[in-house]
């Protein structure tokens, strides 16, 4: 088997991909193989995940590299224009088209056209892009004059494109002959830690290089945040995380504190991972214990009252949980385990099954047995709430 490995070294270097996550160098991988071979490719993954990283390699190391490369965002053309900007038109073919115009497949002819968010094309145009692709022919608008065009297609979408053929909003055939190659694109959060670490720093670094501020280092628990979030808007939304955090925090060691500061109040759905009709259960029980950490304070003051009513007053004080807390909450980079904000002289803990089964129960009793409130206030999805539900036997 050929070694890729220099190859996929070069594609790191010239687009500036970092990371060393094996999905993402995998994903790099396909890239490289399949750049010499003239397939149709269709790049999967998350919005702000880098896919267009992707179309841009596949281009630079396969035989049209000397030619042009044009990148189209579909769904930033009116569906009213879009085919005569693929096709091009014809003079007076429509008000306001005083001239003859080409369109992007002609343009591109011999090099490559990337199609960027490809699910957002009306079914008339899918089924010109299919002519294209399947006979290098086409109509500008308002000709009857077929024209001919040499080009590689590269299509990426976040959408689920079979689920969208199965609505009737993507033609199947044009799924298949688009997807002859899939390349899917990692998400930030299943990345890994050591990915979001490099790119934390990274962007950190450029952002003093080109504004001349002082540098920010990051915390401990700083990092564990980062790694402990989803990140819904993958590497687009740490960019712009770090760089308000050197901005406002220029020169300081970036806190936990100072990240949640720049994160979104998070809904119960928007931080909860689906990947098409499967959860993602790794992330969905990072949630959960995240949601049991936040809970330790009020569970430890609750014990300590029992065990000792005398407890100073400012002691209970300070374990009273925040109103407004965040649901990824601040942990001491000592704790190895979520007891451990416990007092050793207390009575044993109780099982992490005890901790959540109570916490759904107390939540679901301060909320009247509204579920949409209690999951609400536990941040996570009702979906999770209810099988919890039916799990620990609390459906009374």
């Amino acid at each position: 088997m050929q070694d890729f490995s220099e190859q996929i070294l070069a594609a790191r270097q010239r687009f500036g991909i970092v990371g060393n996550s094996p999905a993402l160098l995998q994903a790099i991988e396909r890239a490289v193989r399949v750049a010499p071979i003239d397939l149709s490719v269709l790049v999967t993954g998350e919005s702000g995940s880098g896919k267009e990283f992707f179309p841009k390699i596949i281009h630079a190391f396969g035989s049209r590299k000397h030619n042009k490369y044009i990148a189209v965002n579909c769904g930033a053309i009116p569906e009213g224009t879009i085919d005569s900007e693929l096709f091009g038109h014809e003079k007076g073919s429509f008000t306001g088209a005083v001239a003859s115009r080409k369109g992007y497949f002609e343009e591109a002819d011999g090099g490559t056209v990337f199609l960027d968010e490809v699910a957002e094309l009306p079914l008339t145009t899918q089924a010109r892009l299919l002519r294209v692709l399947e006979t290098g022919e086409y109509l500008k608008v308002g000709s009857s004059v077929v024209q001919k065009t040499d080009i590689r297609v590269v299509a990426a979408t976040n959408v689920d494109l079979i689920k969208a053929v199965a609505e009737g909003r993507f033609r199947e055939d044009l799924y298949y002959r688009l997807s002859t190659v899939q390349i899917h694109v990692p998400s930030l959060h299943d990345r890994g830690a050591a990915d979001i670490n490099l790119l934390a720093r990274k962007f950190a670094a450029d952002f003093r290089e080109r504004y001349m501020t002082p540098a920010i280092t990051f915390s401990e628990d700083a990092r564990r945040l980062m790694a402990l979030y989803v990140w819904p808007g993958n590497v687009r939304q740490l960019k712009n995380v770090v760089e308000q955090a050197a901005l406002f925090h220029a020169g300081e060691e970036i806190t936990a504190q100072t990240v949640n500061e720049f994160l979104p109040a998070s809904s119960s759905e928007s931080t909860l991972p689906v990947k098409g009709n499967r959860h993602d259960y790794d992330s969905e029980r990072d949630l959960l214990w995240q949601t049991l950490f936040s809970l330790q304070n009020e569970i430890n003051m609750l014990r300590s009252r029992a065990s000792q009513p005398a407890r100073d007053k400012q002691t209970e004080d300070l374990r009273e949980p925040a109103q407004n807390h965040h649901p990824l909450v601040c942990i001491d980079p000592a704790m190895t385990h979520p007891l451990d904000f416990l007092n050793p002289d207390l009575p044993p803990s109780p099982s992490l099954e005890d901790v959540e089964r109570e916490s759904i129960r107390h939540a679901l009793a301060r909320n009247g047995g509204n579920r949409k409130k209690a999951a609400g206030e536990l941040n996570i999805s009702e979906r999770t709430l209810y099988r919890k539900i039916k799990e620990y036997g609390l459906e009374s």
